[in-house]
């Protein structure tokens, strides 16, 4: 299985060879922030899998002092996935083309979710990480 997806302007692509996993719709403030929605939403993958194929000098990553973070087109400000130390653990699934071959299983944070957003689906719900 081979995952493609690209920023918005399309500069930046990357492939995944291999399946994503874990996917997780994230309510956490920092996250919607970064999205400016209710919520991102993230799937796994095993970075040995990974690798940009275009566009690898628009990534910018924004870090924490944690050392978790995000990855962005510094072009067209799409998130393309979350970081650990520098380097992409996730991708964001909206830039996914095509079929992920993975659906969200659960949404997280919901602590800190946003006030204006109803959660609409029967998927677990856990206050933080799951």
């Amino acid at each position: 299985m081979k995952i493609q997806g690209g920023c918005l302007c399309g500069n930046v692509q990357y492939e995944v060879k291999g399946p994503l996993s874990h996917a997780d719709h994230c309510h956490c403030s920092m996250c919607r922030r970064q999205h400016g929605a209710a919520f991102g939403t993230y799937a796994n993958f095993n970075p040995d899998s990974f690798s940009w194929v275009a566009g690898e000098s628009y990534i910018k990553i924004y870090q924490l002092s944690s050392g978790n973070g995000w990855c962005f087109c510094r072009e067209c400000g799409s998130t393309l996935g979350g970081t650990e130390k520098g380097e992409i653990t996730s991708i964001t699934m909206g830039t996914v083309v095509g079929d992920p071959g993975v659906k969200p299983e659960s949404h997280i944070y919901v602590g800190s979710m946003a006030q204006w957003y109803e959660i609409q689906d029967d998927l677990p719900r856990f206050e933080e990480e799951s």
